[in-house]
């Protein structure tokens, strides 16, 4: 749709600047400090978030010709050569190469944004503008919480991004989930989220973890916000990054979500 795919673009633009803003002020102490991301410094995560701009303008621009996508030896050139700057040119190029990006979705018109299909490379058919940039929004809004946690641990997800992030992010429950961390253990929970309010009920299995309807009679209810329930499902709600507003009761062990979605 394209109301969707106006939402997200939205989305995408105001989180981006709003980075890029903080990001021109930093020098090499900051681009070289810890990040929320493990492993990874402030400008490596600027490294990801400026290659993943290319190689999503190429799947656009080459979908925008009729073309299939560019392939993973382009990804792995794009990633070396991002991998080999400066802390400094990470940053500069990380600003530059998202500007660019953004600029071709603003630039799609009403038809375009409806009716283009996008092969992204890693899945198994084309997909529409709003779940292309629906993925590069996910991609962003993490990264760019993973630039600022690590200097400031109440970090939040932007605001924005929350409620369009909540109809992406529970859909990949079946390829985050490590369900051998639940050592045989089942549960079924109740998520209650603020900001925006919502109740959902977690399955979880060996065999699988699932959203479900709120269950009548659950194991344990888990109350958060929005922000740090998203958070939690991709491995970034550590206890160090975990608001006081969290409450949990009965079989709603935080500790044990924690293992279980532990992150990309």
């Amino acid at each position: 749709m394209s109301d969707s795919a106006d939402a997200v673009i939205a989305a995408l633009r105001s989180g981006h600047d709003e980075l890029a803003a903080a990001v021109r002020g930093y020098g090499e102490k900051e681009l070289t400090a810890p990040s929320g991301a493990a492993d990874w410094d402030v400008s490596q995560v600027l490294s990801h978030l400026g290659s993943g701009a290319e190689i999503h303008l190429a799947a656009l621009d080459l979908s925008l010709e009729g073309k299939p996508n560019a392939g993973s030896d382009f990804n792995q050139g794009v990633w070396a050569r991002w991998n080999a700057m400066a802390p400094a040119d990470r940053a500069e190029g990380f600003a530059a190469a998202n500007d660019k990006l953004l600029e071709r979705y603003e630039s799609f018109d009403a038809q375009t944004r409806r009716e283009l299909r996008i092969d992204m490379g890693f899945l198994p058919a084309p997909v529409d503008v709003a779940t292309a940039a629906g993925f590069r929004l996910s991609e962003y809004a993490f990264h760019s919480w993973d630039v600022r946690a690590g200097a400031d641990p109440a970090a939040t997800l932007a605001p924005e991004a929350v409620p369009l992030l909540n109809t992406i992010t529970p859909g990949m429950l079946g390829w985050i989930a490590k369900t051998d961390r639940l050592g045989g253990r089942t549960a079924v929970l109740r998520i209650e989220t603020t900001d925006p309010d919502a109740v959902y009920g977690l399955r979880l299995s060996p065999e699988k973890v699932e959203l479900t309807d709120p269950p009548a009679e659950p194991d344990g209810v888990l109350r958060l916000p929005a922000e740090a329930w998203l958070r939690l499902l991709v491995g970034r709600l550590s206890p160090a990054h975990t608001p006081s507003s969290v409450e949990t009761s009965g079989a709603a062990d935080l500790d044990l979500l924690r293992d279980v979605f532990r992150g990309f």
